[in-house]
């Protein structure tokens, strides 16, 4: 610490804090953001007011963020604000001689402020020191009420789950966000799961990951955080525990009790407990996921395919039914079948994660601890900030602003490239898709006399009708003619003439059908012997003479659901093409969404390939190929998303050489721990948790470090691991607050190889 800042003496020793403008101001911004909290809510805030306690002097407000505080009552928090009033840095009058800085500061209040997620209020707790505690809510019209016992219970909750979900979540990240162990003990977890139990039901209004469409009962953030702690620390029997009680009430908990048997390695228990709950609830898609995905791991994908269309069947609407059917049929080598399937997911805007807006802080107090300080692990973080420059071209790749259910499409895409190339998937593209030639050749058929009255019936993607073709472009061509198209371009189609029945009937929800093989079998037949036809009589013909004729090659009649629905099933696709215009309408509309995610992928792909080509060269004039560090992290993470998995560690490595990256840290620590590279792993481990202590995440678990560690300890054993470390000669200070924690966890909680 500077001179300068100890002169202060109004701030928190290794406590972040940002100091208002005026007194207040943070529990202003917070009561009017209320609102627009639309989830699991924003971080705790801690809002604390100091006085020197001379007349006259004038009182400072600040705040920092906060999670993992006990929520249960007004008490526990009054501790948590009472702890901090030992924290306060005294003045060093022996340096300063000054009657300020001798006067020092005190805290004589403050706040804490924490989310109910479930009944959309904040509870508030104030304490005066001296003096009494206060606890009310502050509902979304900022009107004040008092606090229920059952308010408490849900706002505990509340806030172990945003602990537990967002503790290493890169959406949910704030300066100054100090993170505290939320559950230390085994009174402590049981507390959690008797109130996870209690509120189970409700866990639907908490929302869900970004993927779901409507949040269920067994598909919601109460869920996914049990799910992820008991998963994270590979312990399943409290799961099942409180599961078993559950799924007597509910039947679809089935799905999250079989899961934790699995991950038990109990497979013949949950095969039991899945087979008598689909007897009684065949309509649910989750239960249908955990047998689809115990039968891919078993080898079985055809079974698996027939569980994920009859998913697909029970969920239409919702984007993880149809991901699933298109990555099995990936697995069974259905290429096409898995780009028409990934065409007609549903897809979701992307919601920020609830987050407060703040107004600018007057300074800021961001310490280092002197154990961290003292060690010397983060001595290249300082120099990081130098190595920060990048290539333009690097820093505008698309693919990682991509969001939610675009983010996970965008992966599947990047999957099937990688199993069938590049080239592969354009032809899969030309023979599912309408292609700009196609439809020329369609139109000019179309501005002919038509003498029988069909409909052109050529419309958008997203809904624009034939009079409004001119104004808008076709869509990209493979990506040789892209420079030919729209920029704006979207892919478009043509919609088959409406049936008498569809005329006379009402609307209704027809099924949803996939094609069998021995369908598209004979339809690619009945296509072939039409373009034979076709070929013979335009031989030998002058052009123009003649109308137009269609010569679409390599057309692959398939049959799916119409892009841009919720998932009902389009029958007129179903039929066998008879002459040009139905093998033309049996063509799909290739989705915006998917068209702009073929040029982000090709994007990616180009700048994959021009740094591999670069790197060839190099080596083959036996050059130094150097790149900043930051450059090195952006194509780390390029050939991660690519599935290029030894690239993206070489990467990652060579950042390493070039700054201190906490990205590329985490990125290698999986990696080793995988490979169970013992060594390599622990000084990931070690030098992420004292970067992640630099930054107030004081967290043991559930984290990302603690996780892959937890895989380790599972191998070799507990023992093995921490004599490892002691090894490895870390400072003492830093082994005792960073690394040991999470080894006292493991003991704690017996986390499966903790005794051997």
């Amino acid at each position: 610490m500077s001179a300068g800042e100890m002169a202060w003496s109004d701030t928190l020793k290794d406590v972040p804090e940002f100091f208002e403008t005026y007194l207040g101001e943070s529990l202003e911004a917070r009561t009017e953001t209320l609102a627009s909290f639309r989830e699991l809510g924003p971080p705790d805030l801690c809002h604390v007011i100091k006085t020197t306690g001379k007349a006259g002097s004038k009182d400072l407000g600040s705040y920092h963020y906060v999670s993992g505080v006990d929520a249960s009552s007004s008490a526990s928090l009054a501790a948590y604000l009472n702890s901090l009033t030992y924290t306060v840095e005294e003045a060093p009058s022996w340096f300063f001689a000054s009657s300020a800085s001798k006067a020092g500061y005190k805290i004589r209040g403050g706040a804490f402020c924490s989310f109910n997620a479930f009944s959309r209020v904040d509870v508030r707790v104030e304490v005066k020191i001296p003096g009494g505690v206060e606890a009310y809510v502050i509902d979304l019209r900022g009107e004040r009420h008092e606090a229920t016992p059952a308010i408490w219970q849900e706002v505990y909750l509340s806030a172990i789950l945003r602990a537990i979900l967002y503790a290493d979540d890169a959406n949910y990240r704030l300066a100054g966000f100090r993170k505290l162990d939320p559950i230390t003990t085994l009174e402590a977890e049981l507390r959690f799961v008797a109130a996870a139990e209690a509120a189970f039901f409700k866990g639907w209004q908490l929302g869900s990951d970004p993927e779901i469409q409507v949040a269920t009962v067994v598909s919601n953030h109460l869920t996914s955080g049990i799910m992820k702690y008991f998963g994270d620390s590979f312990r399943y029997g409290p799961a099942v525990n409180l599961f078993e009680k559950l799924v007597v009430k509910e039947g679809e908990v089935a799905c999250l009790l079989a899961q934790s048997y699995f991950g038990m390695n109990e497979e013949v228990k949950a095969v039991r407990v899945l087979h008598s709950a689909l007897q009684n609830h065949p309509q649910s898609y989750s239960l249908l996921h955990v047998q689809c995905d115990f039968l891919r791991t078993k080898g079985k994908h055809d079974w698996a395919l027939k569980l994920a269309k009859q998913a697909v069947n029970c969920a239409p609407s919702e984007f993880v039914t149809w991901a699933k059917l298109t990555e099995v049929n990936m697995e069974l080598g259905k290429f096409s079948d898995a780009l028409l399937t990934l065409n007609s997911c549903p897809m979701f805007t992307y919601n920020e994660r609830d987050l407060h807006r703040m107004p600018t802080p007057a300074r800021s107090h961001l310490p280092m601890k002197d154990f961290i300080a003292a060690s010397g692990v983060l001595d290249d973080e300082a120099n990081a900030v130098h190595n920060n420059d990048a290539d333009v071209a690097l820093l505008r790749l698309p693919a990682p602003s991509l969001r939610g259910t675009f983010a996970k499409a965008y992966g599947l895409l990047a999957q099937l490239v990688s199993q069938i190339g590049w080239d592969e998937l354009l032809k899969c593209r030309s023979q599912v898709f309408v292609m700009e030639e196609e439809y020329r050749m369609q139109k000019a058929t179309d501005d002919s006399p038509n003498p029988q009255g069909i409909p052109n019936g050529v419309v958008h993607a997203n809904g624009a009708g034939p009079e409004d073709e001119e104004k808008e472009g076709f869509g990209p061509l493979a990506l040789e003619d892209e420079e030919e198209a729209d920029d704006d371009a979207s892919t478009k189609g043509v919609k088959p003439p409406a049936s008498p029945v569809e005329d006379l009937g009402s609307p209704s929800i027809p099924t949803i059908k996939v094609s069998t093989e021995s369908d598209g079998e004979r339809e690619r037949s009945a296509i072939e012997e039409y373009e034979a036809g076709q070929e013979s009589k335009l031989s030998g013909e002058a052009p123009g003479l003649e109308r137009p004729q269609h010569a679409v090659q390599g057309e692959e009649e398939q049959t799916a659901t119409v892009p841009g629905s919720t998932g009902t099933a389009n029958g007129a696709a179903s039929q066998p093409a008879a002459g040009a215009p139905g093998s033309f309408n049996n063509k799909r509309l290739c989705e915006r969404w998917l068209d702009n995610l073929f040029m982000v992928l090709y994007e990616d792909l180009r700048v994959y390939t021009i740094w591999r080509a670069e790197v060839a060269h190099f080596k083959a004039q036996h050059l130094p190929y150097r790149k900043t560090g930051t450059e090195w992290e952006i194509l780390g993470e390029l050939a991660q998303r690519l599935n290029h998995k030894e690239e993206a560690k070489d990467a990652y490595q060579r950042a390493l050489d070039a700054k201190f990256s906490a990205k590329a840290w985490l990125k290698l620590l999986e990696f080793y721990a995988d490979e169970g590279d013992l060594q390599r792993s622990l000084n990931a481990a070690v030098r992420l948790s004292a970067y992640q202590h630099r930054w107030y995440m004081e967290t043991s678990f559930p984290t990302a470090v603690a996780h892959q560690l937890f895989k380790l300890i599972r191998r070799d054993g507990l023992a093995k691991i921490s004599y490892s470390v002691v090894s490895m000669n870390v400072p003492s200070q830093l082994l005792k607050n960073v690394v040991q924690p999470i080894f006292a966890y493991a003991q704690t909680f017996r986390v499966e190889g903790s005794d051997f």
